[in-house]
C-alpha cells in the first residue's frame, strides 16, 4: 500500500488517530531570510512529515466447521473486500437455466455485533454463465448462528454445474447502523418532493 503524507489525508478522523498514535503530520513550512548582502535569499526548511502506511481495519469472526467439506472463507488479494464461499458438497449440483439451487458451505459463523455478512455474486461466475445471487446481497445476521449458504440463480441460457469446492460467492463484513424510527404527522420539505421512479431523468 502506498506511502502517504499529511499534504493527502483523506479526512480529518485519519488526523485524529495519528494524533492520539503521538503521529501527527504536519506539512508546515518554516523559511528563514537571511541577508547575504546584495542578494536576499530565502532558504526553506521543511520539517520531517510523517510518513505512514494505511491497514484496512480487521475485527474476529468466530468460524465453525459443520463439515469435512467445508473450505476456511479466505480474501484472495491483499486488498480484497471480500472472502471467497466454496460449495460444501460431495457431488455435483446442476442448476437449470432460471432454475434457483441452495448450495451448502459447511460452516457457521460468528460475527461481531454492530456487523453484517453481505454474500455477493462472483463477477465470473455473473459474466460467464449468467449465475448470480437472487436476494444480492443477502444478509448474514450478527446472531445467525446456522449453516451458511449461498442461493444461486442461473439466468443463463443452459444449465450450470456447481462442483464440490467451487467457489461460489463472496463474503464481505460490512458495519452496521441501527435506526430508531421517530413517527411524526409531517416530514421536512425538500425540492424532489413525492417524485419517485425515474423522476430525475434517464
Amino acid at each position: 500500500m502506498p506511502a502517504t503524507t499529511a499534504g493527502n489525508l483523506r479526512c480529518p478522523a485519519e488526523r485524529a488517530n495519528l494524533k492520539s498514535r503521538n503521529c501527527e503530520p504536519s506539512d508546515d513550512r518554516q523559511q528563514d531570510e537571511s541577508d547575504d548582502g546584495a542578494n536576499h535569499k530565502a532558504s526553506v526548511r521543511i520539517r520531517r512529515v510523517v510518513l505512514y502506511t494505511r491497514t484496512m481495519h480487521e475485527i474476529e469472526i468466530k468460524f465453525r466447521r459443520l463439515t469435512p467439506l467445508a473450505v476456511v472463507p479466505a480474501y484472495q488479494s491483499a486488498l480484497a473486500a471480500g472472502m471467497d464461499l466454496h460449495a460444501a458438497i460431495a457431488e455435483s449440483v446442476v442448476i437449470e437455466a432460471g432454475a434457483i439451487a441452495m448450495i451448502p458451505c459447511g460452516f457457521a459463523l460468528e460475527i461481531p455485533a454492530g456487523f453484517e455478512g453481505q454474500v455477493r455474486p462472483r463477477s465470473g461466475l455473473a459474466s460467464k454463465f449468467g449465475v448470480s445471487i437472487p436476494n444480492a446481497p443477502g444478509t448474514v445476521d450478527a446472531d445467525y448462528r446456522g449453516e451458511m449458504k449461498v442461493a444461486l440463480i442461473n439466468h443463463g441460457r443452459s444449465a450450470f454445474t456447481v462442483e464440490p469446492s467451487m467457489r461460489v460467492a463472496q463474503l464481505v463484513i460490512a458495519p452496521v447502523v441501527r435506526a430508531r424510527i421517530s413517527v411524526c404527522e409531517a416530514l421536512t420539505e425538500t425540492a424532489r418532493g413525492a417524485g419517485g421512479f425515474g423522476s430525475t431523468g434517464g
